[in-house]
């Protein structure tokens, strides 16, 4: 038995003792007869008298099947063989470590109860599989710190934090725990409704979320994943939100990367509190109705000395040749979507948080710089794949494998890509070619729009196209309409800073834009501050000035998003065919010289609202409206109300009959989108 800072040990069993001789290396030894075992170790050191099993009486715990399927590429529960776990082995509890370091010449597993000793408790090597193991006895009620401690060919020890921890020290420290789940999970009713949720035809409406900087200043003290729950629910529920995003929560060192830098891929950042406090956070989300979904980035990982980088002293879960391995854009190291163990730890990661937190759905960032291995690089940076060409097959595989998991899992979760390229079929299913995703980013809707509401009012006519385009591919995918965080940080500035127009018609361009988001063919998303138009660009340390959502204009724009949210989850026509071009139906498409379109958005009844938009300076008098129900169409919305920081008077008269009848009149206010019931048909 190992035990360097031992001064003498003996065994005990129930014949007798057996006194152990200590070598130089503070190896205890015994020669002669063997004993039976698991028998009993107690020593002397300078803590006094201590007893304990001999981990190395114990066999292996890993069977060979699971070490194939992880070499293999095809362990999705890698989370629980690998990282440390509590188990009962042989009979006896105790802690067991899993690590795959294959260039290793040696492994330890240090922590709180070997005083970070290398020499404590080696690994034992799993033949060729490049696996690390051994099982601890009697340290089951610990809830200790731990790394590994990897010797590497030169005889470097390096320090690492384990690859599937589910619990660190708080940032920027890189020790591990073991924690003891104690939530117990009452939200069966929920999974079981979201089995049959058929969320293509029902609203789908996303709150994105930093919790960090979310409430800060608000809510007193550090942000904590309970205490913030209960505002989220109801903060969601104001909007008419049916899940909240929330931006990555996987462990990471660096605040300012907001979280898309991750190390810990098994492990809820303790910033904002333990495992059990994200679970209560998704039980009471459900408990509400409301679905959690969350920022999962498989793509890159930071090069921080002590983690995922050149874990045993080489690359290993990165690309050895920086021309695959090094993102030009961000300065990060790239998984190698090509190597089985990576494969199996990245999908594990995955299934993991859905499984474990019992989460609705991920959002994969970055999918266009996984599926592309020239991704941001010139001729002569990258290097082509087996046929030659720049997509990365291995990346597109591991995608189809996480996407085919879900679809055979029939659990009605969501996997989202945000994904900008032209690639083709990326919510069309894997086995017909596609990539399998339930639904894609549609950022050239939003920047076509925003393009075209930076235009000075007077010359949008000339550029109607920018509103139409999106209609010539919109039912090649399904799509998610963002208004995310990436359009708003970073120099972007905020939403309102992209309409142009006095600080009057900025917000005229804004309340326009925020309902013809709703209006139009696909589900939704919009990132925090967007309900009530905040008025700077939102900063990590800064959060958002909630005072602005008291007080005009922001509140204006806040009850505008509240009235939209209700309006979108109530009336089937704004949601029921997203995704089907019986759906959607030009009235007046504009054309060169105009600044108002015309839609109607129907469901499978048949029922229909009608949307009217004036993209332009000068108020259209007169704006002819067909019907055919008995009743006169009913006005819904309009986004110049004075009650969302217009001119217009709720109460005005909204529609007038015409000289014949089915035909009557409407003025539009500049700026501004009227909604119509038009009735029955």
């Amino acid at each position: 038995m190992v035990l360097p800072q031992a001064e003498s040990a003996e065994i005990l069993t129930e014949a007798g003792r057996y006194p152990l001789t200590r070598t130089d290396r503070g190896l205890f030894v015994r020669e002669g007869s063997l004993l039976p075992s698991p028998y009993r170790v107690r020593w002397q050191d300078g803590c006094g008298c201590r007893e304990g099993y001999d981990p190395y009486l114990f066999g292996p715990v890993l069977d060979g099947t699971v070490l194939a399927r992880f070499n293999g590429g095809a362990l999705l529960d890698a989370h629980n063989h690998f990282g440390g776990h509590r188990i009962v082995h042989e009979g006896v509890p105790g802690l067991f470590f899993a690590v795959w370091a294959p260039r290793a010449v040696g492994a330890s597993v240090v922590g709180d109860f070997n005083r970070w000793n290398p020499d404590f408790h080696p690994l034992r090597p799993r033949g060729t599989s490049g696996v690390w193991e051994l099982f601890i006895p009697g340290l089951e009620e610990a809830d200790p710190s731990y790394q590994f401690a990897l010797k590497t060919r030169e005889g470097k020890i390096l320090l690492r934090a384990d690859p599937y921890g589910r619990a660190f020290e708080m940032r920027p420290g890189l020790k591990a725990r073991i924690p003891k789940p104690r939530h117990v999970w009452q939200d069966a009713e929920w999974l079981e409704h979201r089995k049959g949720w058929d969320w293509q035809h029902q609203p789908l409406h996303i709150y994105e979320v930093h919790l960090g900087s979310w409430r800060r200043g608000s809510i007193p003290g550090e942000p904590n994943y309970r205490d913030l729950a209960q505002a989220l629910v109801r903060h969601c529920r104001l909007l008419g939100c049916t899940h909240v995003e929330l931006l990555p929560i996987l462990e990471h060192p660096l605040d300012e990367s907001w979280g898309y830098q991750a190390t810990g891929y098994f492990a809820p950042t303790s910033r904002y509190g333990t495992p059990d406090d994200l679970r209560a956070l998704v039980e009471i989300c459900h408990e509400a109705g409301v679905g959690v979904l969350l920022d999962w980035v498989p793509a890159h990982f930071p090069g921080n000395e002590g983690s995922l980088s050149r874990f045993d002293g080489e690359p290993l879960y990165e690309y050895p040749d920086p021309r695959e391995g090094r993102h030009p854009d961000w300065g990060t190291l790239i998984f190698n979507f090509g190597r089985p163990e990576v494969r199996s730890f990245l999908l594990s990661s995955a299934v993991f948080w859905l499984e474990e937190f019992h989460l609705d759905g991920l959002r994969v960032d970055a999918v266009s710089s996984m599926l592309y291995r020239d991704y941001s690089r010139g001729p002569g940076e990258w290097i082509p794949n087996r046929l030659g060409t720049h997509e990365n097959l291995e990346a597109v595989s591991l995608l189809q494998t996480l996407t085919g998991w879900a679809e055979r899992r029939k659990t009605g979760i969501l996997l989202i890509a945000e994904e900008s390229s032209a690639w083709p079929r990326v919510t069309h299913p894997a086995r017909e070619g596609g990539l399998g995703f339930s639904l894609k980013w549609n950022l050239g809707w939003f920047h076509d729009t925003v393009n075209y509401l930076q235009l000075p009012a007077p010359a949008r006519s000339a550029q109607p196209q920018l509103l139409t385009f999106n209609r010539m591919y919109a039912y090649t995918e399904r799509f998610l309409l963002p208004l995310s965080h990436d359009e708003v940080t970073q120099g972007k500035g905020p939403l309102i800073d992209k309409m142009s127009g006095t600080p009057e018609e900025a917000r005229a361009n804004l309340r326009l834009f925020l309902v013809y988001q709703m209006l139009t063919p696909g589900k939704k998303l919009s990132f925090m501050g967007n309900e009530f138009g905040a008025s700077r660009e939102w900063t990590l340390s800064g959060g958002l000035d909630w005072k602005e959502a008291g007080r005009p204009p922001g509140s204006g724009i806040l009850r505008l998003n509240q009235d939209l949210g209700r309006l979108y989850a109530t009336h089937p026509p704004l949601h029921d065919l997203d995704f089907d071009e019986r759906g959607f139906e030009w009235i007046d498409c504009p054309a060169s010289g105009s600044a108002v379109l015309s839609f109607a958005r129907r469901d499978r009844t048949g029922d229909s609202l009608i949307g009217i938009f004036n993209f332009g300076r000068q108020a259209v008098c007169d704006y002819p409206v067909r019907f055919s129900g008995k009743a006169l169409p009913r006005l819904l919305l309009n986004s110049d109300w004075t009650c969302y920081g217009g001119r217009s008077p709720a109460e005005a008269p909204a529609f007038r009959t015409g000289l014949s009848g089915g035909t009557g009149m409407i003025d539009i206010p500049p700026l501004a989108v009227l909604l119509l019931d038009p009735g029955m048909p």
